[in-house]
């Protein structure tokens, strides 16, 4: 199975994420983030990976990104359910943290070589 990795063409962590993979060559099928989100399914899938791991929905958000800050999700994610949240980030990909992977068993959000080494490798 090829991983999933939304990811935004003109993302610098997603270009080292992605050389990361072909170096390593592991097949992948990188996926426009903004374009088309992950879905509902793949969110909620994540984020029991991320809360397996002690994080919470926050962890999904990319919260250094323009629009984030411009709809003040800081102040409006505590309101949030979070099947509100994920209802949100299924329609909008520059909310979300990327890259954003699915594998067959695992996710991960964002890009850290010595993380994906542990759990891709």
């Amino acid at each position: 199975m090829s991983l999933k990795v939304y990811q935004y063409p003109t993302c610098s962590t997603c270009k080292k994420a992605l050389k990361f993979l072909i170096d390593q060559k592991i097949a992948h099928t990188p996926i426009p983030i903004v374009e088309k989100p992950p879905t509902k399914d793949e969110l909620e899938k994540m984020l029991s990976y991320v809360k397996r791991d002690g994080g919470t929905i926050k962890k999904l958000f990319n919260t250094s990104g323009l629009l984030y800050k411009e709809m003040k999700m800081s102040e409006k994610l505590k309101a949030l359910s979070e099947r509100e949240a994920i209802d949100l980030l299924s329609k909008n990909g520059k909310l979300i943290k990327r890259p954003f992977v699915i594998g067959r068993d695992f996710g991960i959000v964002g890009f850290d070589a010595d993380q994906w080494r542990e759990i891709i490798l």
